[in-house]
């Protein structure tokens, strides 16, 4: 019986499929083109604090600085730049801390205006609803 068990058992083993890794995912589109790094200046500072600045063969620049922030999370302030793939440079100033990220670049999206001013029915109609909620709620009653 112990026999017909290993037998039943090896036999399962050898069946199973044989599973093999996946190949990588193209990194950056079809490109596997190596890109050299120019300039790598990191310098970590006393508490914290660094200074980052970074230049690729391709155009790439990194410059970012941090120190710690609020609440011992670092806070952080730099650029970077590229070319986007239809020729466009890109640049972006950021700061990152307590506030989370803030990016700011000519070419992220803004929000429109406000099409028109908001009627003064409508600016009474909200006040109207501010004194009635805490009525609502009022527990002298």
């Amino acid at each position: 019986m112990k026999f017909v068990v290993l037998a039943l058992l090896a036999t399962v083993a050898t069946a199973a499929p044989q599973y093999s890794a996946p190949a990588p995912a193209p990194r950056y589109g079809d490109s596997s083109e190596e890109v050299p790094i120019i300039r790598h200046d990191f310098v970590q500072g006393d508490y914290g604090g660094y200074q980052l600045d970074m230049e690729t063969g391709n155009g790439i620049k990194v410059s970012e600085s941090g120190a710690p922030g609020a609440e011992g999370a670092i806070a952080s302030s730099g650029s970077y730049s590229y070319t986007a793939p239809d020729g466009t440079p890109v640049h972006v100033k950021f700061v990152a801390d307590e506030n989370g990220y803030q990016p700011q670049s000519d070419l992220l999206p803004v929000a429109p205006a406000f099409p028109h001013p908001i009627p003064q029915f409508v600016l009474d109609q909200i006040a109207f609803a501010a004194t009635e909620e805490p009525r609502r709620y009022s527990y002298d009653d």
